[in-house]
């Protein structure tokens, strides 16, 4: 390994490590790999929700979807003490966990009554209405070649989905609702980021939804069967690690560049809902992923080159007096 690729493999290491602390980045590549992680384990937290939903109705999955996740966070209260319960952002915590409970109470209603390539392709229109709340509300700058990124993955998603060949129904239109609100919510994360840490996010988020989640619950309550525990857990580790690895990713980098990675995610939830529910993955679905994949890694790397020529300096050669010769890039 030569001298350049360990000082970006140092660099690497360190985003990642810093996209877990306050404040603003630019940290494409990091960004990338924790979308990556959190789009797997929210394909796993939906394959778990399609198992829990044997034992009880959606809401009441959403309810231990979130005890779950509550459960596996404890820790962080020993290790942080009384200051993860602090921040002076409790307001646009308490709208983004309103929004957060209607867009889950939707979401988990899709999941059981929809394919889960289908439930992910409809969710793609979150990141183009991520992407216009991110313009409105935190002024990003987005430019000609992350738009063209974000309309090849929606154009990816299409063919998996080929909506013109389905009735749109209550699955449907569930799964619609709520790509929406993750549109907006989406925005909300990336300025949570901006002051409070990715780990006291997505605590004081879980343990929010968990009152607020009960209520929903007790109207359809029915006491699960001991059969449905190893899935509650499943479902609270996949939840818990993949919210925290998805809000790295917003502190990591502005939102509607992390809007872009996540069309990633289709295809882990087709490969699961083939494996686990005999869900068919046909030739189209292979294409669509191909392209949503071909679009995510054309644009991190674009965005992890303008980065690097940012950090770069022009320099001319010592024995070129005339400067004769072109200007040569080299990093910092």
């Amino acid at each position: 390994m030569s001298t350049i690729e360990r000082r970006r493999l140092a660099k690497l290491t360190d985003s990642l490590r810093a996209s877990g602390r306050p404040g603003r980045r630019n940290e494409p590549v990091a960004a990338f790999l924790w979308v990556t992680v959190a789009v797997f384990l929210f394909a796993g937290l939906g394959a778990f929700a399609k198992f829990t939903a044997l034992y009880m109705p959606p809401l009441e999955v959403i309810f231990f979807r979130n005890v779950g996740c509550v459960l596996f966070l404890l820790p962080l209260l020993w290790l942080r003490g009384p200051s993860i319960w602090r921040s002076d952002q409790l307001p646009l915590y308490g709208f983004r966990v309103g929004l957060q409970m209607v867009s889950m109470t939707t979401w988990f209603t899709a999941v059981v009554m929809i394919p889960m390539a289908e439930l992910m392709a409809i969710g793609f229109l979150a990141p183009l209405f991520g992407t216009l709340f991110a313009m409105m509300f935190l002024h990003e700058v987005v430019r000609g070649r992350r738009w063209a990124a974000l309309a090849i993955g929606f154009v990816g998603a299409m063919i998996i989905l080929r909506p013109g060949g389905t009735e749109m129904g209550l699955g449907q239109a569930c799964a619609l609702a709520s790509a929406v609100l993750a549109g907006v919510i989406g925005p909300m994360v990336k300025q949570l980021t901006v002051r409070d840490d990715a780990d006291k996010i997505v605590f004081l988020t879980n343990v929010m939804l968990v009152p607020l989640s009960l209520l929903v619950a007790l109207p359809v309550w029915v006491w699960p069967s001991i059969d449905a525990v190893p899935y509650i857990l499943g479902m609270g580790l996949c939840g818990v690690l993949g919210h925290i690895a998805h809000v790295r990713a917003y502190a990591a980098s502005e939102a509607s560049l992390v809007f872009t990675y996540e069309f990633s995610r289709l295809p882990f939830a087709a490969g699961i809902g083939y494996v686990f529910f005999g869900e068919t993955i046909d030739v189209w679905t292979v294409v669509g992923a191909l392209i949503i994949f071909g679009s995510a890694v054309y644009i991190v790397r674009r965005e992890a080159q303008i980065k690097r020529e940012a950090g770069m300096v022009r320099v001319r050669r010592g024995e070129d007096p005339l400067a004769l010769t072109p200007l040569t890039m080299i990093e910092r």
